[in-house]
């Protein structure tokens, strides 16, 4: 015979001790630090540690670092599979978590478990006040901290995780390529296109490294890409300089799948005569109703236009984002049935 004790053995020794099965009691739901524990178990910190150290080695709790602090939990059961949990090899076998549904079902009807509950829930409004304070007294200069801390535009470029990973995404009138950019780690392809040499030069120098981006060179009114090709475009103050805007948007509408989704940013329709000879605007801004009959006109439905916010520091006219539907996607759901 083998002469190893079976694991239960050890298993039961360690939960035998009343102060470590208040401990997973108390780490079962909750992620909580040295000194919550002692403050909830009003016991000293060498004898809580002491107790961690002696769960951990055997394999009933897990930790992480979170700055200076360190976070104590139940490690997890192992998936009915099998497999460990994403998080990797802090699992309890099936025998262990089963003892210890147990051993909690009696514990947890105590007195001292039904005390440490209620200094815990004391311990976690604590958590709260402290969170609710701070922004309770920042609330006039948040804005200003967030962006020191984090930049102004980190929230726009987090949205494009909102598109479908596997989407060809077309930056038409790329530019320098920051949409490009913004967009690239969220979907399968980027096609960029632009009819300025400079532009795209400038672009490949952002986007180096970056090989699910497609440069392309070509105007809004002849894009060089194929019908039918992708799921969605956007066109990121573009409109105005070209002669044709109707034409732009036919041809986007040609290059997108039935049912993709177009995105116009551009500027509302304003008096700044000067722009056509400082910066050669052909277009003095899209009213909405203009904006509405191109869309309508190409093809477009589910049309909304929005005026965006102005910035207190803007000096351009104001913008507005107009979202469109390419027709035809319920045609071609009643073909492949």
């Amino acid at each position: 015979m083998n002469g190893r004790a079976p694991a239960i053995l050890d298993h039961l020794a360690s939960l035998a001790d009343t102060t470590r099965s208040r401990l997973l009691l108390l780490l079962d739901r909750h992620e909580l630090t040295v000194s919550e524990l002692c403050g909830v178990m009003q016991l000293p910190q060498s004898t809580v540690s002491r107790h961690l150290k002696a769960l951990s080695e055997s394999g009933w709790i897990a930790s992480r670092a979170e700055g200076t602090s360190r976070l104590y939990t139940t490690t997890r059961p192992s998936t009915p599979s099998g497999r460990l949990h994403a998080g990797g090899r802090d699992t309890l076998d099936s025998s262990a978590r089963r003892l210890w549904l147990l051993v909690r079902e009696q514990v947890g009807a105590t007195s001292a478990a039904a005390a440490d509950q209620r200094r815990l829930q004391s311990a976690l409004g604590e958590r709260r006040t402290k969170s609710q304070e701070f922004f309770s007294s920042a609330a006039g200069r948040w804005d200003r901290l967030r962006d020191e801390l984090f930049g102004d535009a980190f929230h726009l470029t987090a949205l494009a995780a909102l598109v479908e990973r596997h989407w060809v995404v077309g930056d038409l009138g790329c530019g320098t390529g920051q949409v490009s950019l913004a967009l690239a780690p969220y979907v399968a392809r980027v096609v960029a296109v632009d009819s300025s040499a400079a532009m795209l030069q400038a672009a490949r120098k952002r986007l180096h490294g970056l090989d699910n981006i497609d440069l392309r060179r070509g105007d809004l009114e002849a894009l060089p890409i194929d019908d039918e090709r992708l799921d969605a475009a956007t066109l990121m103050l573009v409109l105005h300089p070209v002669p044709e805007p109707g034409n732009a948007l036919a041809e986007v509408a040609r290059v997108l799948k039935p049912g993709g989704r177009v995105l116009v940013v551009d500027m509302l329709a304003h008096d700044r005569e000067s722009y056509r000879q400082q910066m050669g605007h052909v277009w003095l801004g899209f009213a909405e109703d203009h904006t509405q009959r191109m869309l309508d006109a190409s093809g477009f439905e589910d049309i909304r236009i929005i005026p965006l916010a102005t910035g207190v520091n803007t000096k351009g006219p104001g913008l507005f984002v107009a979202t469109g539907q390419k027709a035809g996607a319920a045609t071609k759901v009643e073909e492949m049935r």
